[in-house]
């Protein structure tokens, strides 16, 4: 799905620069600095091996750095999306324990990564202004 999507202009000019919250702080009220936290202390970071930064890099290295995390950031936002329509069944249903367990679920393992995603994102990205100037 991403393989499609990233042939076209709309990845390269929307997807690719998506940022939903850009303010740290409001970043680390929500909590993402705890998923970045668990990311990087427990059996998570085993995960995706390619996003990971070992000892000096390049420029090369921190632009297919950052497309790997745009990859991941996309998947973890479909993945997100997809769950979103059995919850929205479950309302309707009147399953409000098991909406709200999905939801939340959803939300931890899909959500917030991508959140966490878009925070290192800018980081790269003030890195790869570093080495251009």
């Amino acid at each position: 799905m991403i393989a499609l999507i990233k042939k076209t202009d709309f990845y390269n000019i929307k997807i690719s620069n998506l940022n939903f919250i850009k303010n740290e702080n409001i970043n680390e009220i929500i909590g993402v600095g705890v998923i970045k936290w668990i990311v990087k202390n427990t059996f998570f970071k085993f995960f995706n091996q390619t996003i990971k930064i070992n000892g000096r890099v390049n420029l090369m290295d921190l632009k297919f750095l950052r497309d790997e995390m745009t990859k991941s950031e996309i998947a973890h936002l479909f993945a997100f999306l997809f769950p979103c329509i059995f919850i929205i069944i479950k309302l309707h249903n009147q399953e409000y324990v098991f909406a709200f367990v999905i939801l939340v679920t959803n939300i931890l393992m899909n959500l917030y990564p991508s959140l966490l995603q878009q925070q290192n994102k800018r980081r790269i990205d003030k890195l790869i202004a570093r080495f251009k100037n």
